[in-house]
């Protein structure tokens, strides 16, 4: 079922989320939820916040050479925690709850991961370039955190007044 994804500047993410404790036919339905909505949508990755749910759940799957994603290739993390990472690239995101705004953004270039999948079995992962770069953005989601404050003040209060002016003319 695909779910409605909230948007900035909704409360909700700002919520640090809770870590998953039951790893059960809920969860299950949540995760292919998530899944059919960041479809839907057109993105690589969503956090369970970004539907509402302020648990520690995110998903990614990136597009592979014919830019489909195939759902083979979808990571489906619970708990995810980084435990390294290193080097440094800049890369233009964008973020499905700040729909048509994207900004370059700095981040650690290679990093290890771990996290529980759906049947809570304990996962390590290794990723770099543009998968480093969604594991630290669909992170951050579960931190209570945006993308949006990595932007320099002068950027961070253009963006700020640009949104509030697309949001009235979205009213109307």
């Amino acid at each position: 079922m695909v779910r409605e994804v909230i948007t900035y500047p909704h409360k909700l993410l700002r919520v640090k989320s809770e870590d998953v404790v039951k790893f059960d036919e809920e969860l299950h339905t949540l995760l292919d939820d998530m899944y059919e909505t960041m479809i839907n949508q057109a993105g690589v990755g969503l956090a369970a916040i970004q539907v509402a749910i302020p648990l520690n759940i995110l998903i990614i799957c990136l597009p592979d050479e014919e830019d489909v994603q195939n759902k083979d290739n979808l990571i489906e993390a619970i708990n995810p925690v980084v435990t390294h990472k290193d080097g440094e690239q800049v890369f233009t995101e964008g973020c499905l709850s700040v729909p048509g705004f994207t900004e370059d953004v700095t981040r650690a270039q290679h990093i290890v991961v771990e996290y529980f999948n759906r049947n809570g079995e304990k996962q390590t992962m290794e990723a770099e370039d543009f998968l480093a770069v969604a594991w630290q953005h669909e992170m951050e989601h579960l931190a209570g955190h945006l993308f949006i404050e990595h932007l320099s003040f002068l950027k961070r209060k253009k963006f700020e007044k640009e949104w509030k002016k697309r949001l009235k003319e979205q009213k109307k």
